[in-house]
C-alpha cells in the first residue's frame, strides 16, 4: 500500500523525502515497533517502579531527544527513523494507559478524544500544506505534522485496541483477527482503487491494535490468574520486548544494507502503483463506510455475547482472611519495611490534615507496590492478593486508579490502619 501526491512543496527547506517507501518492509517492521510500544510500555512501566506519569515524561524526554535527531537529517535514514518510531510507540502507549489506569477515563472517551485530536491533526495539515501523503514529507512542517500524527495514532490504536477487549471479552490471540481482517479489506479497497491516503492512514491506525494483540499474546500467561484475565504463550513482556527489538534491529540493518525502502527520485515516489479516479475513489470510500459499520455490528454482537472480561480494580476484594501478619511472613522484611514506611507516612499526613502530603505517599506506596509485585507474589500467592486487596481499599479512599472522588479523612486512615496491621 502507498499514497500519492502531486501537490508542491510550498514551505520551509527543500528536503529528499524523510520517510520510507511503503513496501511490504514497512508493515513488517511497523508492526514489530507496536508490539514492542505494548510489551516494552508495560515491562518498562512494572520495573522502573516510578509510576506511569514519571514513566511517560521519562519516554517524552526520550522521544523528543531521537526526534530532534530525526528532523536534523536531510534525507530518509533507517535508524534513526525506526527509532524514533519504537519510541513513540512507546510514549503514546504510556499517554492511554495513564488516562485509563491514572485517572480512570473510560476507553470510550479516549478513543474518541483521540480520534477527534487526530482529525484536527490531518485538518490543520491538509490547509497549511495541502496533501496529507507521506511522499511528500520534505519539509520541516511537513515532518513535524507527520510525526505528530504518528504519536496521536499510537495513542488512539491503544485506546480502541483496549476497548474492543473490554467489549468482547476475546483473548489477544482471538483479537488478532479483527485488525488483520480490516488491513485485509482495506488493502483490497485500496487495490481497487481507493483513495491511497485514506487507505494507508487506516491501516496504519490498525497496526496498532494489531501488534498490541500479538505482543499481549506472547507476553501473557497460558493460564489466567483470575477470571477474564488474557491468556497466552506465557514468553513475559521482557522476553517478547527482546525478541522483537532483535526482529527491529535485523530488519533496520536489512534495509540500510539493501536501501530497497529508500524513494530515489521524486517521479519513483509519486508513481500510482494501483488504478484510481474519481469514480473509483467514491467506490472505495463507500467501501470503508461499509466496513466500519459491518465492524461496529460485530462489536455490538460480540459485546453481547456471555463472555468474561477482567474485574473492574474497584472489585478487587479478597475471599482470603488471614491473621494479622500472615500475609507478609513468607516476603522479604526489608521491602515490607519500605511499604510500611510509605503507609505510616501517608497516615501521618492524613491524621495531620495535609490532603496532598497522604495523597502523594499513597500513590507512591502504589507504585511501590506494583514494581514488587514481580518479586513478592511468587513467593506467596495468597498473602500477595490479600495485601492487594487491602492495598486497593487504600488507594479507592484516595480516589487513585479509581473513578470515585478521594473520601474523607476517616476512611482513609481507617484502610491504612487495617493495612499497616497486617503489614506488621
Amino acid at each position: 500500500m502507498t499514497t500519492t501526491s502531486t501537490a508542491p512543496t510550498r514551505h520551509g527547506r527543500l528536503l529528499a523525502n524523510k520517510v520510507p517507501e511503503v513496501t511490504v518492509w514497512f508493515w513488517v517492521i511497523k508492526i514489530l515497533c507496536t508490539t514492542v510500544g505494548e510489551s516494552f510500555a508495560d515491562w518498562i512501566n512494572m520495573k522502573l517502579g516510578v509510576g506511569l506519569v514519571s514513566t511517560a515524561w521519562i519516554f517524552t524526554a526520550a522521544f523528543v531527544l531521537v526526534l530532534a535527531v530525526q528532523l536534523r537529517l536531510k534525507r530518509y535514514v533507517p535508524f534513526p527513523y525506526w527509532l524514533t518510531v519504537v519510541v513513540v510507540s512507546v510514549t503514546g502507549t504510556l499517554y492511554t494507559d495513564i488516562l485509563t489506569d491514572q485517572y480512570g477515563v473510560p476507553l470510550w472517551i479516549s478513543s474518541a478524544v483521540f480520534s477527534v485530536l487526530l482529525g484536527a491533526v490531518f485538518g490543520v495539515w491538509w490547509l497549511r500544506e495541502r496533501t496529507l501523503s507521506i511522499h511528500a514529507i520534505t519539509t520541516l512542517p511537513r515532518e513535524s505534522f507527520y510525526w505528530l500524527t504518528v504519536l496521536v495514532t499510537f495513542a488512539l490504536g491503544t485506546a480502541t485496541g483496549d476497548w474492543t477487549l473490554e467489549l468482547t471479552g476475546w483473548s489477544p490471540g482471538v483479537s488478532v483477527l479483527l485488525p488483520l481482517g480490516l488491513i485485509a479489506s482495506i488493502t483490497l479497497l485500496w487495490k481497487s482503487g481507493a483513495n491511497p491516503v485514506l487507505s494507508f492512514w487506516l491501516a496504519y491506525v490498525l497496526t496498532r491494535p494489531l501488534g498490541a494483540n500479538i505482543g499481549d499474546w506472547l507476553a501473557s500467561p497460558k493460564t489466567a490468574e483470575t477470571p477474564g484475565d488474557p491468556t497466552g504463550l506465557a514468553l513475559g513482556t521482557f522476553t517478547t520486548s527482546l525478541i522483537f527489538l532483535g526482529l527491529i534491529l535485523a530488519t533496520v540493518l536489512y534495509l540500510t544494507a539493501t536501501r530497497s525502502d529508500v524513494t530515489e527520485t521524486d517521479a519513483a515516489a509519486h508513481t500510482s502503483h494501483t488504478p484510481t479516479g474519481p469514480r473509483r475513489e467514491r467506490v472505495g470510500l463507500v467501501g470503508c463506510g461499509v466496513l466500519a459499520v459491518a465492524t461496529a455490528g460485530l462489536l455490538v454482537w460480540a459485546h453481547g455475547r456471555p463472555h468474561l472480561s477482567p474485574a473492574p480494580e474497584d472489585d478487587a476484594t479478597s475471599t482470603v482472611q488471614l491473621a494479622p501478619g500472615q500475609a507478609v511472613k513468607n516476603f522479604p522484611p526489608d521491602k515490607i519495611d519500605e511499604l510500611k514506611a510509605l503507609a505510616a507516612t501517608s497516615l501521618k499526613e492524613a491524621r495531620s490534615g495535609n490532603a496532598a502530603g497522604a495523597d502523594t505517599a499513597a500513590k507512591s506506596l502504589r507504585d511501590l507496590w506494583d514494581a514488587d509485585e514481580e518479586s513478592l507474589r511468587p513467593l506467596d500467592g495468597t498473602g500477595w492478593t490479600f495485601l492487594d486487596a487491602q492495598m486497593d481499599r487504600v488507594l479507592k479512599t484516595f480516589g487513585i486508579d479509581h473513578a470515585n472522588p478521594p473520601m474523607p479523612p476517616a476512611q482513609q486512615e481507617a484502610e491504612l490502619d487495617t493495612l499497616l496491621t497486617d503489614l506488621r
